[in-house]
């Protein structure tokens, strides 16, 4: 496969062909990955001790999946809403946060903050009941904050497609995408108020922006759909690099493994050509640089 100055090769570590595989999160006390099929309303498990994969059903989409103080409990991210989820015995929890307009929008990107509050952003929903893809449009979505005492409040509105959720390691920068605007906003961030938001990233030309991860020297890994990569931005703006990848419909990644060294990356095979074997696939990448830790809700 392809590779870049400095890093391994992309490997497609589990060929799973998901129609939008989405919000990859990285389990250190399981040591395994989980990630989700949008349109297929599943998530995956990839365990690497035995290389071992597991999958479960969902009633409705399935857009992220994130830690909370409890190893055994996850946030789940549905179309409607978001829920608590014990996937040792498959326990699924009341809402923590429901979605009052679906299912005209759905919910999409998520991340939790360094402080241990939920971010969410929705979207015009585009995913038809039978999990076929309908249309992207409109500027319907918004992003929401939900902290551990259930209060919820939106923080941004007219969105296209809420995507990139992250922060900088030194907790002072706030990352969020709207992919049909073709941008990647930066806001200062303060305890997890954000403001002052200015363009990061615009017009890149390869894609549209789609989930991100951000490593530990700061820099902003964003996936492009559409776009056939991957592009490594500084700090301050300046393109570091751009991962080639052999797929084009590239939807989310994240760090994990050992030393958060390798960098795990979900893509879509909707849209792809029929002769795309690894389109939808869940894809590894061995880096120069070390994650972060992800952040864990606190309910």
């Amino acid at each position: 496969m392809t590779g870049s100055p400095g890093m391994g090769k992309v490997v497609c570590v589990v060929p799973t062909g998901d129609r939008c595989g989405e919000g990859v999160l990285w389990h250190p006390e399981e040591e395994a990955v989980y990630w989700t099929d949008i349109n297929r309303f599943l998530i995956h498990r990839w365990t690497l001790r035995d290389l071992s994969l597991r999958s479960w059903f969902f009633d409705e989409p399935v857009t992220a999946v994130l830690l909370t103080d409890s190893s055994e409990t996850l946030v789940v991210v549905l179309g409607s809403s978001a829920i608590l989820w014990e996937p040792r015995s498959d326990t699924r929890g009341e809402p923590i946060f429901r979605l009052q307009n679906w299912p005209r929008v759905r919910l999409n990107d998520a991340g939790v903050d360094p402080w241990g509050s939920l971010w969410v952003g929705s979207m015009r929903n585009n995913v038809n009941a039978d999990g076929s893809a309908g249309e992207v449009g409109g500027s319907d979505g918004a992003l929401y904050r939900i902290d551990g005492d259930g209060k919820a409040r939106e923080c941004v509105s007219n969105i296209g497609i809420s995507n990139t959720i992250v922060w900088s390691p030194d907790r002072t920068r706030f990352y969020f995408a709207d992919s049909l605007a073709d941008n990647i906003d930066v806001f200062e961030c303060d305890q997890g108020e954000m403001k002052n938001p200015r363009p990061f990233l615009k017009g890149f030309g390869r894609g549209a922006p789609d989930g991100s991860a951000v490593d530990s020297g700061g820099y902003l890994w964003n996936c492009r759909y559409g776009g056939d990569c991957i592009v490594r931005v500084a700090p301050s703006g300046v393109i570091d690099r751009i991962v080639e990848m052999p797929t084009p419909n590239i939807t989310n990644c994240t760090f994990g493994g050992d030393g958060l060294k390798t960098l795990y990356i979900t893509t879509a095979a909707l849209g792809a050509s029929p002769g795309d074997r690894f389109a939808g696939g869940l894809f590894a990448l061995e880096t120069d640089v070390a994650g972060q830790r992800e952040n864990r809700f606190r309910g």
